[in-house]
């Protein structure tokens, strides 16, 4: 076995591997003896078959596929014994020459590419500086958070007319089909679909397009009575009749509300409920301000490291691994996003190694239960058993793909979270449209 290697300037390795007959013949005699004893030819019984028969139908392939094997296990043991990082996989060169499988005692030669990793050289400390946004609490923030609140906690009022985002029951009737007491809820209207309601009393109608008013093909039918297939064939401007019209109205600041709103007795009065709500507000900003400084750090490091990757061969590389699923104009299309995704996959790893950070298998059912916890509370659910969450989180982490995903997104917490303290952060604080200009201007 003769094995050489050439360098280009464009960061591709090519590997070249002359297989002799004296590296491959004895695995050949072996796997031809396999196919002659289970080999089904008509005329001789089972192991009897003559050589020269099975060499005439296997030895072609079988030399074929023993000295390929010999090649790759030959290039990968070069790769490992120097510690040279590729990236994407090992693939054939396109100087690969032609080979004759049919030529007695042969030496072929077989030629390989792969793209190696730049070596990452980056270090981190005082002298990099970042700054750490922080957005000013509004007004209109501080209504935002409240009224969200309240409002689980409310009542509907009936009002005299439509002024806004009120509650409407209605008959529906287009001729043909009749709907009565039909819901139509304004609040998840834009400004331009409640205008017409605007000013609207009980029993005035308006013309309505059902199609408009419930975009959902299921609650439509269940509005009309119908089953969802037959709401094709059905004309669909309504007369809408306006039967009662109702308002949300906030729960007064009283000893009733903050018993049910709070009942740990953590808020009794209107001042612990404003500190109450401007707390989750710095709570939730906070979260904001992290993920910006997280992603400033990560733009940071992948100027700073400058990594200069094999582009040409992991364009090669991406369009062969997907089989034709993507053309190259599409994957010149998402390259730079992949590109950013790979490098920082190698500085992640240098810091791995460096900083001595490690993604342990607790710290993915960590992750895990967090997902899980997050999916309960989207259906309400905010008090589940400890021991509930563990099996969601088993069961999540039994998806390779989703374990992948965690995996990824705790290394990279872990990365960002030991390399903040290294550098210095200077707080400043921003208005919501200034913050917003600049994590637009940081995004990936």
């Amino acid at each position: 076995m003769n094995l050489t290697t050439e360098q280009t300037p464009e960061g591709v390795m090519i590997l070249k591997a002359a297989v002799a007959e004296a590296d491959y013949a004895p695995e050949v005699e072996k796997a031809l003896r396999e196919y002659r004893r289970k080999a089904n030819v008509p005329g001789f019984r089972p192991g009897m078959v003559p050589m020269g028969i099975i060499n005439k139908m296997y030895r072609r392939g079988v030399v074929a596929e023993q000295a390929y094997r010999k090649a790759n296990e030959a290039v990968f043991k070069h790769l490992e014994d120097n510690k040279i990082v590729i990236m994407g996989d090992l693939m054939p060169s396109e100087l690969q020459g032609e080979l004759d499988f049919n030529a007695p005692a042969a030496e072929y030669e077989f030629v390989f590419e792969a793209g190696v990793a730049p070596t990452v050289d980056v270090a981190i400390d005082k002298s990099d500086k970042l700054t750490y946004y922080k957005m000013k609490v509004s007004k209109e923030m501080r209504e935002g958070y409240r009224a969200n609140f309240t409002r689980r906690f409310g009542r509907l009022e009936d009002v005299d007319a439509v002024t806004g985002d009120e509650a409407l029951e209605v008959t529906l009737d287009n001729g043909t089909i009749t709907a009565d007491d039909a819901y139509i809820g304004l609040v998840s209207m834009s400004e331009a679909e409640r205008k017409p309601f605007i000013g609207k009393k009980v029993g005035d109608s308006i013309i309505v397009n059902v199609n408009e008013i419930y975009k959902n093909p299921a609650q439509l039918a269940s509005t009309l009575g119908v089953k969802q297939e037959e709401l094709e064939g059905i004309a669909p401007e309504f007369t809408a009749t306006v039967k009662r019209i109702r308002r949300f109205a906030e729960p007064e600041m009283n000893a009733e509300f903050f018993t049910q709103a709070f009942p740990d007795g953590s808020v009794t009065d209107a001042a612990g409920f404003d500190k109450y709500i401007d707390d989750a507000i710095a709570a939730d900003l906070a979260r904001d301000s992290d993920y910006l400084l997280s992603i400033q750090l990560k733009n940071h490091l992948l100027a700073k490291a400058n990594l200069k990757l094999p582009e040409t061969f992991l364009k090669n590389w991406l369009y062969a691994v997907n089989e034709g699923k993507f053309t190259m104009e599409q994957i010149e299309a998402d390259f730079a996003g992949f590109l950013r995704m790979m490098a920082w996959d190698l500085i992640q790893k240098h810091f791995a190694q460096s900083l001595g950070l490690e993604v342990k298998q607790d710290d993915m059912v960590v992750e895990a239960k967090e997902m899980a916890r997050m999916q309960f509370a989207q259906y309400g659910m905010s008090s589940v058993p400890d021991e509930t969450l563990e099996g969601y989180a088993k069961s999540i982490l039994g998806n390779k793909e989703e374990a992948q995903r965690i995996y990824e997104r705790v290394r990279e917490d872990k990365t960002i979270g030991a390399l903040k303290p290294l550098v210095t952060i200077t707080e400043k604080s921003v208005s919501r449209e200034e913050f917003q200009k600049i994590a637009n201007e940081n995004a990936n």
